[in-house]
């Protein structure tokens, strides 16, 4: 505003215009700047193509953790040439053939190969998983901090990111279970349970289990049940849990067990085999769990 004041008085014709390039605002008539670096408000010119792109975007791509590079990757060209395409003195040249050759060796670096491969798997378990955005970036800062504590080394690639996928999922309370993220990364459920030990162990992690409700809606839609059974099966839960009945049990059967439970009282016939194939716990496991829960709190739930 003080500029603005001090060109009216000295400047009688007052005539500005902006300069879309470096964002002034400067006067015609006698060069004066009356204001730099003005951001633009107004809506991002994005063109179709990737040329486009370049050319008219005012932001470059967005740094992501799952990216080897983070989004901040650096483009050597092979031309000995500056911007202006003149060719480049002997000791530019030199200097320019080390920073490429120093640019691909770290790119065949053993660190850059195994985040290769665990980021290109990590976006198919995603996939396959339906992870939100917020658990794949934790998944790639956790599997970072693995790979600087330097225990990757003689241990699988796969297994350690199912690992670390099956941890952020616990910690960011993402109901997913050890068979899901086995069979999405195509890995046995023991190595990722030795690798979650392990992980767990030397990182100080203590991850939250997971609630049985929170698979309740899952094996509901999947056995196709009524919302009332649906409800019924979170009041079980609720009440044995109140009654220490799913303390160290696994979630995901007592989930079944509720289901099933449900199911039966209100005359739905549902087995516990379609159960069991839905939710990856044995019938027989169902069946114990549902005893268990009729013997302790069959009362209240009747009532």
């Amino acid at each position: 505003m003080l500029t603005k004041l001090v060109h009216q008085k000295t400047c009688k014709k007052n005539k500005v215009i902006t300069d879309l390039h470096t964002g002034e605002i400067a006067c015609i008539n006698c060069g004066a700047v009356l204001s730099e670096r003005s951001v633009d408000s107004g809506p991002e010119s994005v063109g179709m193509t990737s040329e486009d792109y370049q050319n008219n975007t005012r932001v470059g791509r967005k740094i992501s953790l799952k990216m080897i590079d983070m989004g901040l990757s650096t483009i050597i060209e092979s031309k000995d040439r500056d911007s202006t395409g003149r060719g480049l003195s002997s000791e530019n040249r030199r200097m320019f053939y080390r920073l490429r050759m120093w640019d691909r060796n770290s790119r065949s670096a053993n660190s850059v190969k195994s985040f290769q491969k665990a980021f290109t798997m990590l976006d198919g378990v995603s996939a396959k998983l339906g992870l939100p955005e917020s658990v794949i970036e934790q998944t790639a800062y956790l599997f970072r901090k693995i790979a600087a504590k330097k225990i990757l080394a003689g241990r699988s690639t796969a297994g350690i990111l199912c690992a670390a996928v099956y941890i952020t999922c616990r910690m960011t309370n993402t109901p997913r279970t050890l068979q899901d993220i086995a069979n999405a990364g195509n890995v046995s459920k023991k190595s990722i349970q030795r690798t979650y030990r392990y992980l767990a162990r030397e990182l100080d992690l203590t991850p939250e289990i997971y609630h049985p409700t929170e698979f309740v809606t899952r094996i509901a839609k999947a056995v196709g049940i009524s919302e009332k059974s649906e409800r019924l099966a979170f009041r079980i839960l609720d009440v044995s849990a109140k009654n220490r009945v799913s303390a160290s049990k696994n979630p995901m059967a007592m989930a079944a067990a509720a289901t099933y439970l449900a199911s039966i009282k209100n005359g739905e016939k549902v087995s516990q085999l379609k159960i069991s194939k839905v939710s990856g716990i044995s019938a027989v496991t169902i069946r114990d769990r549902t005893k268990e829960i009729l013997k302790k709190v069959g009362g209240e739930i009747n009532g």
